[in-house]
């Protein structure tokens, strides 16, 4: 009896040896969350419908589900039966920031991948296709980008937005005044308030604006797109292990449908706040969630 108790165990060990291994060789973004059993994720406060607080101060959106969806996967990976999730508040001007100081460990917000930022994080996979546009007063007579000369034009800081209004004031000498806020609610505050004469920001988040904060329909969106805006979730470059696990989560999301229905959730049915942004996919993200995996 005793040498088969002896076989035993020497056969269970032998099972657990590769888990024992796994578990000692993880390293980067895996190792910090299994030694802290928690993990951080950066939530934006106004960002609807990607990213923003509900009615009870939680923060809510299609990319806090996708990060969710992230962490359930880290748990499997790591053999963790639950990780804490800490959510810490990140603004354009602090996310990357945050992320690259470990304040944050996933970046779960409106953030368009471009080369530049590519430089300091990696990305998820594309989950929006948006574009710069305007909001402005119904009664301001403007209707257009060239409606702006010499107009004072808010944006959020940090944000490409930001760099590209710069970019066309410049080049079309149209003298605009660029005013810098730090997120999107400050942002789309003064021009409320008048103080400036449009607010310049991603299409799709100027009308999760108008759909939770313009009860009297005060405000519109004009122009046509001054730039190509595609979403992914941030987390930190040179940790390979960590891209797998967002690379795993997102083709699993795509080949059970359920991307299509995360992306309808926020962008097609009603929020749980009443409003309904309407937004069906369109074509070009359509054919990034079938190159993906989503079915036809």
């Amino acid at each position: 009896m005793s040498a088969m108790r002896a076989l035993a165990a020497a056969l269970v060990a032998l099972a657990l040896a590769p888990l024992a291994a796994a578990a000692q060789e993880l390293t980067g973004t895996l190792k910090k969350v299994r030694d802290a059993n928690a993990i951080s994720l950066g939530y934006r406060e106004s960002s609807v419908p990607f990213s923003y607080l509900d009615q009870a101060g939680k923060p809510v959106g299609y990319s806090i589900d996708l990060c969710l969806e992230i962490v359930d996967e880290i748990e499997g990976e790591i053999g963790a039966s639950e990780i804490e999730v800490r959510y810490r508040k990140v603004t354009s001007a602090s996310r990357i920031p945050a992320l690259l100081s470990g304040e944050i460990d996933l970046e779960c917000g409106s953030t368009t991948n471009n080369a530049e930022r590519a430089k300091q994080v990696a990305f998820s996979p594309i989950f929006f296709v948006s574009g710069t546009k305007v909001m402005v007063r119904r009664n301001a007579g403007i209707a257009g980008w060239r409606d702006l000369r010499g107009k004072r034009v808010a944006a959020s800081a940090g944000t490409t937005n930001e760099a590209a209004v710069r970019a066309l004031s410049e080049k079309q000498k149209l003298g605009i005044e660029l005013v810098t806020a730090a997120d999107h609610n400050a942002s789309f505050a003064l021009l409320k308030a008048g103080k400036v004469d449009a607010f310049a920001t991603d299409d799709v988040l100027l009308y999760g604006l108008l759909a939770t904060d313009d009860p009297d329909k005060q405000f519109m969106v004009v122009g046509d797109y001054l730039s190509y805006d595609p979403y992914g979730l941030m987390y930190r470059r040179d940790d390979p292990a960590m891209a797998a696990i967002v690379e795993r989560t997102f083709a699993r999301l795509a080949e059970s449908r359920e991307l299509r229905w995360i992306y309808e959730k926020w962008l097609v049915n009603r929020l749980s706040s009443g409003e309904r942004l309407g937004i069906a996919m369109s074509p070009q993200l359509a054919e990034i969630f079938r190159v993906l995996g989503l079915p036809d």
